[in-house]
C-alpha cells in the first residue's frame, strides 16, 4: 500500500460534511483499536474500521470514498458498541456510503445492487418482499443460482413467500421515499 501524502490531499471540508450528515465527531476518535477489534468482517475490509476512522480525521475523502471498507461494512455496530468515545461509528459508515453514492464511487457494485434492490422492495410494498429481492437481485447481478440451495428450507419453514404480504400502510411507507426523494432533490 503506498504512503498517504496527509499535506497535499487533506480535504477539510469532506470532514466538516461528514459531521454534518452524520451528527457525529470522528475528532473525539482516539484510535483505541476497539472497533476494529470487533469487526466481524474487518479481515475482508481494506482499511480496518480503525483507519477509516483515521483517514477521515485527516480529511482522506478519495481514499475513503474508493474504498471497499465502507461498502462492506454490515452496520452490525460493533464498533458503535465498543468506541469508548460513544461514536456511532456505524453510523459514520453508513454517512460515507451515502456520500460515496452521490459520488458515483461505488467500489463494491454487487453490495449496492443489493441495497437498490431491497429499498426498490419497501417502497413497493411496505416490507421487503423476499423472493422477489432475491430473485430481482440475482437475474440484475447475473448470480442467477446465488441462494438457490436455501430457497425450499427457508419455503417449507414459512420464512419467503412466493406472493408479497399485503401489509397496512403501505402508502405510509411510499410517503417516506417520495419526501426523502425530494429533500436529495432540494440539496442536489
Amino acid at each position: 500500500m503506498d504512503a498517504i501524502n496527509l499535506t497535499k490531499s487533506v480535504n477539510w471540508d469532506f470532514i466538516e460534511q461528514v459531521k454534518k450528515e452524520s451528527g457525529q465527531n470522528p475528532s473525539f476518535c482516539y484510535q483505541c483499536g476497539n472497533c476494529t477489534a470487533g469487526c466481524p468482517y474487518t479481515h475482508y475490509f481494506d482499511y480496518p474500521v480503525s483507519q477509516v476512522m483515521r483517514l477521515l480525521q485527516t480529511g482522506q475523502k478519495d481514499t475513503i470514498l474508493n474504498s471497499r471498507a465502507i461498502w462492506l461494512c454490515a452496520t452490525c455496530e460493533s464498533c458503535t458498541t465498543r468506541c469508548p468515545c460513544e461514536i456511532d461509528v456505524a453510523h459514520i459508515m453508513d454517512t460515507l456510503r451515502i456520500i460515496a453514492r452521490r459520488e458515483g464511487r461505488v467500489s463494491e457494485k454487487d453490495i449496492k445492487l443489493f441495497y437498490d434492490t431491497f429499498l426498490d422492495s419497501m417502497k413497493q410494498f411496505g416490507r421487503m418482499y423476499e423472493m422477489g429481492v432475491l430473485l430481482s437481485y440475482n437475474l440484475k447481478s447475473g448470480h442467477l443460482l446465488a441462494g438457490a440451495d436455501l430457497g425450499p428450507k427457508a419455503l417449507g419453514h414459512g420464512k419467503i413467500h412466493f406472493l408479497p404480504i399485503k401489509i397496512k400502510g403501505r402508502d405510509k411507507v411510499a410517503q417516506i421515499f417520495e419526501r426523502f426523494i425530494k429533500k436529495v432533490k432540494k440539496h442536489d
